[in-house]
């Protein structure tokens, strides 16, 4: 086995639950998350990166895959596919009913909402780190959190 190929290996093992979610956030969807995550993983392998640390690698991974989300989100498939999965698949994480519709909650916004609710509150990422990941300015990810924060308000106040 050559370093290629432990990198790839370190990585799923280490970060293969994030970029799941981070996936399905983007894509609300669990087999085309799982899909998502397959391709990072794959593309990693087969084009083995350089990474200065570990908050690098995990970096590379969460952008390759909210690019993949974005990329799916604008494909044919996605435009053409059935709503056959109007209930979300919700991680064995989630224990309580709070965190349960919480999280439904966060995934029912738009991609560019949820992403970064994801990554500043569940994964615990600062504005500036977030904006790095995304490729965006400061400002424009604190607009989309407070404007990401505004939905899910109202999305919880119209639940209840």
């Amino acid at each position: 086995m050559n370093s290629e190929q432990n990198t790839a290996l370190h990585a799923f093992r280490k970060y293969g639950d994030l970029v799941l979610k981070t996936a399905y956030c983007c894509v609300g969807n669990y087999s085309e998350a799982e899909d998502i995550t397959q391709e990072v993983f794959l593309t990693l392998h087969a084009k083995p990166q350089q990474f200065h640390d570990e908050e690098h690698m995990k970096a590379w991974l969460l952008r390759a895959a909210i690019n993949r989300g974005k990329n799916y989100r604008k494909s044919w498939k996605q435009k053409r596919r059935l709503a056959l999965e109007d209930v979300r698949e919700l991680s064995a994480e989630d224990t309580s009913e709070r965190d349960r519709i919480l999280k439904q909650a966060v995934f029912s916004l738009p991609e560019k909402y949820a992403a970064v609710l994801f990554l500043h509150y569940y994964e615990g990422y600062t504005i500036k780190e977030i904006a790095h990941i995304i490729g965006k300015k400061e400002n424009t990810v604190g607009s989309l959190l407070r404007r990401g924060r505004e939905k899910l308000k109202l999305e919880l106040e119209e639940s209840l």
